[in-house]
């Protein structure tokens, strides 16, 4: 059994059908072919891929002449321009379906050989087909083309949220701006309404940046979401400013923003050496000034970030200065009291200043002022504080000493705050966790081993040992190569 032609001479098998004109193939060839070549002339595309669109689309064409489950052998000659196409049909006693099989009988009528099982091959002239096939192979190659886009567009930008893109207003449509990008034109990318900075005003033609915040499925495929209303854009804008943020030395922790108005951003710095605050502002300012310009004005406040929400609401509550805060874990309440200088500036013009701190923070940020707060306290916080735990392990990490902060950042942000949280955990438990190298899991294991020996019986335990003390020069420093959390 094998492969044979219906006429002519045999070369390998395969023998070709003297009905084959050269001329009116040729002809066909170059119409499908131009077909081809208008549709991918503007897309990027490698010539495999090409090929394979333009052998899926004969494939279509094919099938529309013949049947769905036609079998072909599509050959392109990429040196003459010339494309060859034949016909699989499979020989068989009862054919059950014609698109692919053919008549023991019939094919003797070819060739007296021909058994059940054989193959026979005949070559097509597309002319044969007429325009409709060939406008059915270019609507198959537009489909796939389009797929492909698609596809790559999803590939290239679903990790890329966050990110800052640039390119031009190509049309203004009822207060969206639909932006043609600079290296990805096939994308389609809008700036809605709500995302934008209403105090902007832009024209068709002028360049745009934006941050990508999100990728948006519609029936006609992907549509990236731009904004430069969202927090995230400032972001991005400080990570394109600020070299230890791409480095990933200073981390931008919690952003706050009011757009057109005010922003909040609180950092944290993985290095002791550098400070956050002083690497986002930059000499002289130029760096957050570089910032405020693309804001149009837009007031910035960088405060540090803090693991403790006390501190942190301090912090967040600048340029206020905070006499003395009270926090409620329970309803994750803050406290502030303030003196009566500073109250206004707390507060902020129709409670901006307050409002952003409280949602840098995530706690409900409390106002008030010092005469307030004696009138209705006076030492003591306005609610009632939460009963001390006599635990020696309910201490907040940030509170033992040798515990290094990068370390307890990480931690924090891995859902635990207190010793007890993290008492019963192993080596392996620390490894698991992104950012935790294995110096940072042997001198956790170390603080651990100290402070549960010193739960232990008295006579075990070394003279004037205590939870936070007994480090000496076995502490290791905080770790300059944590990742990210």
């Amino acid at each position: 059994m094998g492969a044979r032609g219906i006429a002519g001479t045999t070369n390998g098998g395969r023998r070709e059908s003297p009905a084959h004109h050269e001329d009116a193939w040729m002809v066909s060839s170059a119409e499908i072919l131009a077909a081809f070549r208008e549709v991918s002339s503007t897309k990027q595309l490698d010539r495999a891929e090409l090929y394979g669109l333009l052998q899926d689309g004969i494939m279509a064409a094919l099938a529309k002449k013949y049947g769905a489950n036609v079998q072909a052998e599509v050959t392109i000659d990429d040196a003459k321009g010339d494309i060859k196409i034949v016909l699989l049909k499979t020989v068989v006693d009862v054919v059950e379906d014609s698109s692919r099989e053919i008549a023991v009988e019939d094919a003797r009528v070819y060739d007296e050989e021909f058994d059940a099982g054989d193959v026979l091959e005949e070559p097509v002239d597309f002319a044969v087909f007429g325009r409709a096939a060939v406008q059915a192979a270019k609507q198959r190659i537009i489909q796939r083309v389009r797929e492909g886009e698609r596809t790559r567009i999803r590939d290239e930008f679903s990790s890329r949220v966050g990110e800052l893109l640039s390119g031009e207003v190509q049309q203004i449509e009822r207060g969206k701006l639909v932006i043609m990008l600079n290296k990805f034109r096939e994308a389609e990318a809008i700036v809605p309404y709500r995302e934008q900075n209403h105090r902007e005003h832009f024209h068709q033609g002028e360049p745009v940046r934006a941050v990508l915040k999100k990728v948006e499925e519609t029936p006609k495929g992907p549509r990236l979401i731009l904004s430069r209303a969202d927090a995230l854009f400032v972001k991005a804008l400080f990570k394109l400013e600020v070299p230890e943020i791409q480095q990933g030395i200073v981390d931008i922790k919690a952003t706050a923003r009011e757009v057109g108005s005010r922003t909040k951003i609180a950092v944290f710095s993985r290095d002791d050496a550098i400070d956050p605050v002083g690497a986002c502002v930059g000499l002289k300012g130029s760096r957050v000034q570089a910032v405020v310009n693309e804001l149009g004005g837009e007031r910035i406040d960088i405060v540090p970030w803090s693991p403790d929400p006390e501190r942190f609401a301090k912090l967040a509550l600048a340029p206020a200065r905070v006499a003395r805060v009270f926090s409620d874990a329970v309803t994750k309440t803050i406290q502030a009291v303030v003196d009566e200088d500073q109250l206004s500036l707390a507060i902020g013009r129709n409670g901006q200043n307050v409002r952003l701190a409280s949602e840098l923070t995530g706690w409900k940020i409390d106002l008030y002022s010092s005469r307030e707060w004696l009138e209705r306290g006076g030492e003591g916080a306005i609610f009632a504080p939460l009963p001390e735990e006599s635990d020696v392990a309910d201490v907040p990490l940030s509170e033992i000493e040798g515990m290094p902060p990068a370390t307890v950042a990480i931690l924090e942000e891995a859902g635990y705050r207190t010793l007890n949280d993290i008492i019963d955990l192993e080596r392996d438990d620390f490894l698991r966790l992104t950012g935790i190298t294995l110096d940072d899991a042997d001198r956790l294991m170390a603080i651990l081993a100290e402070l549960t020996t010193e739960e232990g019986p008295a006579d075990e335990a070394a003279p004037g040992d205590s939870p936070a003390e007994g480090k000496g020069e076995d502490q290791a420093p905080p770790s300059d190569g944590a990742s990210p959390a």
